[in-house]
């Protein structure tokens, strides 16, 4: 009995010993204190894991959780195929499981919309909390690889898909409102991690495991850089991938801007890691170390803290050899694991842990609210491109259900939602035919279809129908599994830059509008086109990017006027490839984007067209304080139809000695005005905006002298000036 009271007594207090938290746990301790205080427990072995992308270490009760990528919704698997099998590197793979899928991040950008942007990161995020803590997915994450913060310089650039635009503030004002969403706005922690790709002036594919981007310190700060910087310090970003690029002959995953900008400027104390597979390509690509350990070495010391690679071994080695030594680990490290406390791993007072546990909840794709949001996401990101009057008067669009009663539907993208390469699979599509179809039999229209125009089957529909809606556009990865291949010129996607601007099936369409001249081009793509005979010809065009579960509704939704389209262009979409400078010309002062083209676009920077007017009044400064000034300008709609104006106010310095874009955007507002009535749009510009970066004195100098805000409903179209001098 004795023994067995010793026993007893012996049990209890290992049971004692086990309940104590660790002193981590410690939620009162400061964020620094208690990551410093886990990494004391962790052994060498155990600190190189944290170097993975995969964070936690499940001996002291810290949970291992992953990544996903995240552009335009949660994607669990490798790219979709429309036929519901999954390829990876070529091979198939079973289907993943369904998750909400948005337009793409080039779309998501037409919308203009800041707001709805933040609903998307966290909606995005609510899901990514769901699998990763429920028991459906075998891969774990709360790492998000979103938002794509890279420019679309030029629009040749396969990747192009993935971003924003081409201008620095729109996209550091959507990177921002991406972040916030994803990570929630409690206090302490986040409901996931957004890790923005890519750092830095990543747009060329060809090449672009060996190829260095060049430019200026100026260029760095004003451009390239500037979604990232507000990202990190205006968004809460603790996290990005560094490109596989170099930037003036130094490869992105060791350069020294890492460490002494990103880290010490901008205060990014959380991951950087690789891109997949730039830990390899720095020996056998860009040539910089002789050997895998030294690259190792090489890695940790600029401040990158994780590959995405094959690297355990060769840091190892490195260690051994003296390269990098362990305390070099752990000040990388450090990030890494602050990144795990922010998202709750290190402690059990998440608020978002519950999210997923519930096995009898409704998943967050099957929510109606959800659905519904994504197809009026899908309807605000579309851009009408053109909408002439009819000789007989009257625009085509909105499609007249009284006069018009017979339609054919053609094109490869009228029956098919085609997924991009890092989409996940959607719970359902809707089409534009089957759209087309519902809304047909609701209005009494007919609804003819052909995918295609062989043995003439489109024409033959073009002559029966009263109007022909064409879907055509790109294939998001070039209809071809193999990896570097995009068998059409004007296709492009990562690793394939696009090499043509023209569209394919642009004859099919002067065919078609011969025969039916109401004929309406959908242009389903990733990328601006050349289209200027569509733009001379064709009553109507509209844009809509790919992906979206809701494309259809959303396309009918502004074909029949149920949706007042306002979505603008974020790209200057030039009516040549000749228009364009050298693929690899990062100076952008050459002619690229609207900062500094001076040709004339088939469509500006912010261009969109409407089913309303707007008139500007007078544009009035409001007042200005050490953060701010505000300007002031009244739109009326002057139509017979509510509807969204995209305001934006675009900065110049006309009296500057120091060279700057012609015009600058620093500030938009997307405001719905019923008809007839007039709203006080209030932009807000920041005053480190009104600034420029001096080398000299390595600082943003506030330019002074005479400001001119040029207020407007595009970058080429100037409604309302007014100027301040300070």
């Amino acid at each position: 009995m004795k023994r067995l009271s010793l026993a007893i007594v012996f049990a209890c207090c290992l049971l004692a010993v086990a309940a104590q938290p660790y002193d981590f746990q410690n939620t009162k301790l400061k964020d620094d204190k208690r990551v410093e205080l886990f990494l004391k427990h962790l052994t060498l072995d155990e600190k190189m894991m944290w170097m993975s992308p995969m964070l936690g270490t499940p001996r002291l009760g810290v949970p291992i959780t992953g990544c996903y990528e995240g552009l335009h919704g949660l994607a669990l698997g490798g790219p979709s195929r429309h036929n519901g099998v999954k390829t990876i590197d070529g091979r198939e793979v079973p289907n993943d499981l369904p998750t909400t899928i948005f337009p793409q991040a080039y779309g998501m950008g037409c919308t203009w919309d800041r707001s709805l942007i933040r609903r998307i990161g966290d909606i995005e995020a609510e899901e990514v909390r769901w699998y990763a803590q429920g028991n459906i997915a075998r891969r774990k994450g709360l790492v998000v690889f979103a938002p794509n913060a890279d420019l679309a310089r030029d629009p040749r650039w396969g990747r192009t898909e993935e971003s924003f635009g081409e201008d620095p503030y729109l996209v550091g004002q959507l990177s921002i409102a991406m972040v916030k969403g994803l990570q929630g706005d409690h206090p302490r922690y986040w409901k996931t991690a957004a890790l923005m790709k890519h750092f830095l002036a990543n747009s060329n594919e060809d090449g672009r495991d060996s190829t260095s981007s060049n430019f200026d310190e100026r260029l760095f700060r004003e451009y390239y850089s500037y979604p990232f910087y507000k990202g990190i310090t205006e968004g809460g970003s603790r996290a990005f991938m560094a490109s596989y690029n170099c930037w003036n002959g130094i490869p992105m995953a060791v350069h020294p801007c890492l460490n002494e900008i990103a880290r010490k400027e901008w205060g990014n104390n959380g991951i950087i890691c690789t891109d997949g597979g730039a830990y390899a390509m720095l020996v056998n690509a860009h040539h910089y170390y002789p050997d895998f350990p030294s690259a190792a070495a090489g890695v940790v010391k600029a401040g990158t803290s994780q590959f995405l690679d094959r690297y355990q071994p060769y840091l190892k080695e490195a260690v051994e050899k003296g390269l990098v030594t362990e305390i070099d680990i752990d000040n990388v490290i450090k990030g890494n694991i602050y990144v795990a406390l922010k998202l709750g791993l290190l402690d059990n007072q998440c608020p978002y842990a519950s999210i997923g546990k519930d096995s009898t909840a409704m998943p967050p794709y099957e929510r109606e609210e959800v659905k519904l949001f994504v197809r009026e996401v899908t309807a605000k990101s579309i851009v009408l491109l053109k909408n002439s009057p009819l000789s007989s008067g009257g625009a085509l669009l909105p499609i007249n259900t009284n006069k018009v009663k017979r339609i054919a539907v053609v094109g490869p993208y009228a029956d098919q939602i085609v997924y991009d390469w890092y989409s996940g699979t959607a719970p359902y599509e809707n089409t534009i035919l089957k759209a087309m179809q519902e809304i047909g039999r609701e209005k009494g229209i007919e609804i003819l279809f052909a995918p295609d125009n062989q043995y003439g089957r489109a024409e033959d529909l073009a002559r029966q129908a009263d109007m022909v809606l064409v879907c055509t556009g790109n294939h998001p990865y070039g209809t071809n599994r193999e990896w570097k291949v995009c068998p059409v010129p004007s296709d492009g996607r990562e690793a394939n830059d696009r090499h043509s601007l023209l569209m394919p099936d642009e004859d099919e369409i002067r065919r078609l509008y011969s025969i039916n001249p109401n004929t309406v081009l959908v242009l389903v793509s990733s990328f601006p086109y050349a289209i200027n005979w569509s733009q001379e010809h064709l009553p109507a065009i509209l844009h809509v990017s790919h992906c979206s579960q809701e494309q259809g509704h959303g396309v009918v939704d502004v074909l029949f006027g149920k949706v007042n389209p306002a979505g603008r262009t974020t790209q200057t979409w030039v009516k040549d490839i000749l228009d364009l400078p050298h693929m690899m010309d990062y100076d952008i002062r050459h002619g690229r984007t609207y900062l500094y083209y001076e040709g004339q676009p088939l469509y500006p920077f912010g261009y969109g067209l409407s089913y309303t007017c707007f008139e500007y009044g007078e544009a009035k400064v409001l007042k200005q304080d050490k953060q701010k000034v505000y300007v002031s300008v009244p739109v009326k709609n002057v139509g017979s139809r509510d509807g969204d104006e995209v305001v934006q106010l675009y900065v110049s310095y006309p009296e500057s000695q120091v060279e700057h874009p012609k015009l600058q955007l620093k500030g938009f507002e997307r405001v719905s005005i019923p008809a007839g009535e007039t709203r006080e749009v209030v932009l807000e510009v920041a005053q480190s905006d009104l600034t420029y970066w001096s080398p000299e004195r390595h600082a943003f100098v506030p330019e002074n002298g005479l400001l001119r805000f040029s207020i407007g409903a595009s970058s080429a179209d100037i409604r309302t000036t007014v100027s301040l001098s300070r």
